[in-house]
């Protein structure tokens, strides 16, 4: 477990392969933490981009990151109802309030009426010659999408929306 506790605000630092930051968000609130996995909430959190454009998130999302499956799960709630956006990703860290993860491009979008699609494939495979990816790298990527279309076709952790309906009720009671 971390030295953090439910209702801690962190920050949030996705990087690439070669250690570069590339995106971070300005707040995260801790909602749960188990032998598995934290869970985050936000809404309207200012963004910054590696350019250092930025913009604010739309609308309050719960984010579900892993201590040892390689992606992240972002619930949105959307007028039109809860979409997923899931990163592959490696395992979050936490220093110093801050979650941090590397992100290898591919992403799968869930949208409310069960349909999914994946997207970013060239940019794996860009990043992938780039940045030098090993073949473990790809192999661990690959399986991970498996995992993760295999827990969303099951409607486990967060793809479960009685789950993620009390997590972000836990959210507006915290914030």
């Amino acid at each position: 477990m971390n030295n953090v506790k439910v209702g801690t605000k962190l920050y949030i630092h996705s990087y690439k392969h070669d250690g570069t930051i590339y995106r971070s968000w300005d707040e995260a609130l801790l909602l749960d933490e188990t032998d598995d996995y934290i869970v985050v909430g936000n809404n309207k959190t200012l963004v910054t981009e590696i350019d250092g454009r930025t913009w604010k998130t739309k609308e309050p999302a719960i984010v579900i990151y892993y201590k040892h499956d390689w992606y992240n799960v972002i619930c949105q709630f959307k007028k039109s109802g809860i979409y997923y956006y899931c990163n592959i990703a490696t395992p979050y860290i936490i220093e110093e309030n801050t979650i941090k993860y590397i992100d290898y491009d591919l992403d799968l979008r869930v949208f409310p009426d069960g349909t999914y699609k994946v997207l970013d494939k060239e940019e794996y495979k860009y990043h992938k010659k780039k940045l030098n990816y090993s073949k473990e790298i790809d192999k661990i990527v690959k399986e991970a999408l498996k995992d993760l279309l295999k827990k969303f076709k099951a409607k486990e952790d967060l793809f479960d929306t009685f789950k993620v309906q009390d997590y972000y009720s836990i959210y507006i009671n915290v914030r």
